[in-house]
């Protein structure tokens, strides 16, 4: 549903003065659950809502070196920053630039193949912003606040950009089979050990198995496909599943449901990457 009411542009220009974060690590869901609003026709809520929710966020973050120019040295630059939790506002500013610079969807189109492989990183919730911000541009692309959530969120994301790296090397990780579905990937993750301790970061350290199910997709209607039954499933597990971590788990379809919402804008050849 279109919000023609101006209403989210407004709360997205409300909450653009406030940082990705608070408490070092706990998400601001404050523009994810206002897009929400918007989406669903109840637009007449958002600001009664923020009002709420507002005294929980905390300022934007400040710069610690700006991210400028180009070439080999500024794109190194890149690179090291890339990860960095305290270089927030900094990404944040690049990616304004970008988006003001180039249409939105060649800036996600640059990013999406580097971004992707750290979509761990924030326990999934920068990934899950750009989704939101995606289908909020796919109604008004010409709209400043959109524009710039989208730059908010792929900032969030360079700065809490983390891969799963090493985890096919980890001991026990040949342990875990195949799985022909979505829904049996999910029913054979080896739980991991210690689950009352620690926060998803911690918890994503421990992972010592995953089961081989989509290791290779064979073009764009493949990757749509695969996400489409991995949300799914997912969904459906939350149901049985979810009382054992009722907030971690719910990103188990959100997450892919964000990449999917991505996907319909991208070109074939990143989304077939």
């Amino acid at each position: 549903m279109t919000d023609t009411t101006g209403i989210l542009d407004e709360a997205l220009t409300r909450l653009h003065g406030y940082g990705p974060e608070r408490q070092g690590r706990l998400t601001n869901h404050a523009p994810m659950a206002v897009e929400a609003l918007a989406a669903r026709g109840q637009s007449g809520a958002v600001h009664r809502w923020l009002d709420l929710y507002a005294p929980k966020l905390e300022e934007f973050p400040a710069s610690a070196a700006p991210l400028t120019g180009a070439g080999t040295e500024a794109d190194a630059e890149r690179r090291a920053a890339l990860g960095d939790p305290r270089r927030a506002g900094d990404w944040i500013a690049y990616f304004l630039r970008e988006i003001e610079a180039r249409p939105w969807r060649e800036v996600l189109a640059a990013w999406w193949p580097v971004l992707l492989p750290g979509m761990y990183g924030g326990s999934t919730h920068p990934v899950i912003r750009v989704g939101h911000a995606v289908r909020a541009l796919e109604q008004d692309e010409a709209s400043a606040p959109r524009l710039a959530e989208l730059a908010h969120g792929l900032g969030y994301w360079a700065a809490r950009h983390r891969p799963l790296t090493g985890l096919a090397t980890l001991p026990g990780a040949e342990s875990a089979a195949g799985a022909e579905s979505a829904a049996s990937a999910l029913e054979a993750v080896v739980p991991i050990e210690d689950r009352a301790e620690g926060g998803f970061p911690a918890r994503l350290a421990r992972v010592r198995a995953l089961p081989a199910w989509a290791a290779s997709v064979d073009g764009p209607e493949e990757a749509r496909r695969r996400l489409t039954e991995l949300v799914r499933a997912a969904t459906h597990r939350y149901a049985t599943h979810g009382h054992g971590d009722e907030i971690m788990l719910v990103h188990a379809a959100t997450a892919p449901n964000a990449v999917l919402r991505a996907l319909a804008v991208l070109p074939s050849r990143v989304v077939g990457a």
